[in-house]
């Protein structure tokens, strides 16, 4: 039951991914872009999770963290670029 319920998961995060690479690559502003590389972020992470619960193992947990950590710093590094006005150093 759980490698069907893995396999529909997997199905569903690929049709994620897919919407959001679109959106990557056409969205009209930057901000569309950085909502974009958040979700493809988090819809890796959920990959990863079902992988793991599918395998019944928990190797990739660190992998897991460190992603998180990385797509939440970018984010807010890319939020601040953005409030700044495009500035990157207030000289």
């Amino acid at each position: 039951m759980i490698d069907l319920v893995a396999n529909i998961a997997f199905a569903i995060l690929a049709i994620s991914f897919a919407l959001c690479l679109y959106r990557l690559l056409a969205g009209p502003t930057l901000p569309d872009r950085v909502v974009a590389i958040d979700t493809i972020t988090t819809i890796i992470i959920a990959m990863i999770a079902v992988y793991c619960m599918k395998e019944g193992n928990a190797i990739f947990y660190d992998a897991i963290l460190v992603l998180s950590i990385l797509g939440f710093v970018g984010t807010v590094s890319m939020a601040k670029f953005l409030a700044r006005g495009g500035k990157i150093f207030d000289a």
